[in-house]
């Protein structure tokens, strides 16, 4: 497979508005951002450091139906950025590489102690919200996202890194997410991340990098 692939779901039907939930990812320390958007609209934010009590927040508090979470869903085989990382840069959108996961632990500063949260939170919701493996969505699933590359697409290409504060709060402004609850970076990308779940859930257009083996990356389209 190359290059992004873009999919669009069938309409949403009617009933309840589903709850979606965005998560950025730290390190130990820094720990977890989440945000849940009910129907679209801001409902709830979670800060913890403690991964069981994210992912019951997700299935019983909050009752997310679709996640989207900043952090890698797998590790790079070779050592060598993964497809979706390469496609990423062939659009000209600035992404890291993920490295595999015997460089990650080893690591003497623990730079990639954060990629290891993010594995952690995986796995806690891989019973109730498995990792998406193709689109559209059916069902309650969990998916790795990019607010780089959601900024990006959303901003017809104009997304840089220095303005990113301003961009993804306008982004976020368009949207009709209340911004008064996000008071930092964190929780802004969260609402991103939120939204792309968001996006996904009800049917809108998406577009995935790189493959279901190696990790997908999933953002509007």
């Amino acid at each position: 497979m190359t290059g992004p692939q873009a999919f669009l779901a069938p309409p949403a039907t009617s009933g309840p508005p589903c709850t979606a939930v965005g998560i950025d990812v730290g390190g130990p320390r820094k720990g977890f951002h989440a945000v849940a958007l009910s129907g679209g609209a801001y409902a709830a934010q979670l800060a913890t450091s403690d991964v069981q009590d994210l992912a019951h927040w997700c299935r019983s508090v909050v009752q997310a139906s679709v996640i989207a979470i900043d952090a890698p869903c797998r590790w790079s085989s070779d050592g060598r950025a993964r497809p979706c990382e390469r496609e990423l840069r062939q659009q000209g959108i600035i992404c890291f590489a993920s490295p595999t996961r015997q460089a990650a632990v080893a690591h003497p500063n623990g730079y990639y102690n954060w990629m290891l949260q993010g594995e952690a939170l995986y796995q806690a919701l891989a019973a109730s919200h498995p990792l998406v493996a193709r689109l559209p969505i059916n069902g309650p699933g969990c998916f790795e996202t990019f607010p780089h590359a959601i900024t990006w697409h959303l901003r017809g290409g104009q997304a840089q890194a220095s303005q990113k504060r301003a961009q993804r709060r306008a982004v976020l402004q368009q949207a009709g997410i209340d911004l008064a609850p996000l008071t930092s970076i964190d929780w802004i990308d969260a609402a991103l991340c939120a939204l792309t779940a968001h996006h996904a859930a009800v049917g809108g257009a998406c577009v995935h990098y790189g493959e279901p083996e190696t990790g997908w990356i999933v953002v509007p389209h």
